[in-house]
């Protein structure tokens, strides 16, 4: 998704099926509280949860893990007809924090000497970037990662809203895209600008990054995933459903406007659809529990070793509010605080996760609607946690 200005965030939210949630924002929350005053208790985060829940959204769920312990909060409803609420136990759709997962595998796999972030993507795809502007021998793995490649985001095409926006949804939610399809849904349009010359939030990145995984290693991306991630931290509630639409239970509702051109009042169930559609850039299906557990080993050092790690928290300017890693949003807060993960946007899910600088510290809040309109409430959500504001 192509992400300029922080002012562009309805645009974002509405175009984008697989995106950057985060792609929001604006000013951080009012407030007189400090990191200080959030070492005191979660209410600060409630009130911040209950705020979303007044701005329209169906359900929120959030999951602390600091040094008291664990901490669950929600407000509203994980489907709105029957009146259940959110639990820890529910499963959701984590979008682009599936990105996260793909760039691991990746800088592991640099770190065996099976690749190099500065590979070509020519090496790796030959021809696959090649055309319309595009030379895959100028991209590499590395611009892929933190996007600077310059490709095109396949969400950002004619397309992607024909097919997967509005009523395109509602026709083509069951259907199976391969990567290479979804790949030349964005290479119809020329790239955004030479590599390595700017920077622009593209899905497409991902989708190449997950078909080099499975070039280098003859396995899928989500294989290559589970073996090195899911397995090894015991992510038990953590999965790639691949082309299964179904959620394992329990799990909200996924309510949705469809990112729809002018949605007006109808909300749509579309907690099923394929995953294809979202593949390496956004699959991945886990808890919030499971997600803090990710977050905070992947900070600490458990999954990479020392060089690999110095390129994971190597960041790049984006012209927004946060910068970005190798897969790794990186947010620094009013109070002074960075905070590191991911955030994902897909059909009825929003999804955030963000740990401190020593893994101690890590929140994954979830809402099972996708048009807020206004990133204020949603930023408020992490000063309140890690900075105590609200």
């Amino acid at each position: 998704m192509s992400i300029r200005a922080p002012h562009r965030r309805r645009n974002v939210l509405k175009g984008a099926a697989v995106a950057l949630s985060a792609a929001v924002a604006l000013t951080c929350a009012a407030g007189t509280g400090t990191a200080a005053e959030a070492s005191g208790g979660h209410g600060a985060t409630q009130r911040a949860l209950d705020a979303l829940e007044r701005a329209g959204m169906p359900g929120v769920a959030a999951e602390v893990k600091d040094a008291r312990g664990k901490w669950f909060g929600s407000t509203g409803y994980a489907d709105t007809a029957t009146k259940r609420k959110r639990t820890p136990a529910d499963h959701l759709r984590a979008g682009s924090n599936t990105k996260s997962f793909v760039a691991v595998v990746l800088l592991q796999l640099e770190a065996e000497g099976r690749l190099r972030l500065d590979d070509s993507v020519e090496r790796w795809l030959p021809g696959v970037l090649r055309g319309n502007g595009y030379d895959g021998t100028k991209v590499t793995v590395r611009q892929l990662l933190n996007h600077t490649s310059g490709v095109h985001d396949m969400v950002s095409t004619p397309e992607w809203r024909e097919y997967m926006n509005g009523p395109g949804f509602l026709a083509h939610r069951y259907e199976t895209r391969t990567p290479r399809q979804i790949v030349d849904m964005a290479l119809k349009y020329a790239p955004d600008f030479e590599p390595g010359t700017g920077w622009n939030y593209s899905n497409t990145n991902y989708v190449l990054a997950g078909m080099i995984i499975e070039k280098v290693t003859g396995n899928t991306y989500a294989h290559e995933a589970g073996q090195r991630i899911i397995k090894r931290l015991k992510l038990r509630e953590t999965t790639f459903p691949g082309t299964d639409p179904t959620m394992p239970a329990p799990h909200p509702v996924g309510y949705s406007k469809l990112y729809a051109a002018n949605p007006g009042p109808e909300v749509h169930d579309a907690t099923e659809y394929n995953p294809a559609w979202s593949g390496a850039t956004g699959e991945v299906i886990s808890t919030t529990g499971d997600l803090n557990r990710y977050y905070s080993a992947l900070i600490k050092g458990e999954l990479l070793p020392p060089a690999q790690q110095r390129k994971l928290l190597d960041t790049v300017e984006t012209g927004t509010f946060f910068e970005y890693g190798a897969g790794l949003i990186v947010r620094t807060l009013s109070c002074g605080v960075k905070v590191y993960g991911h955030d994902g946007i897909v059909w009825g899910s929003l999804t955030s996760s963000a740990t401190t600088a020593d893994g101690k510290h890590t929140l994954t809040f979830h809402i099972n609607g996708d048009w807020l309109e206004d990133g204020k409430p949603y930023e408020d959500v992490f000063e309140a946690e890690f900075c105590g504001k609200g």
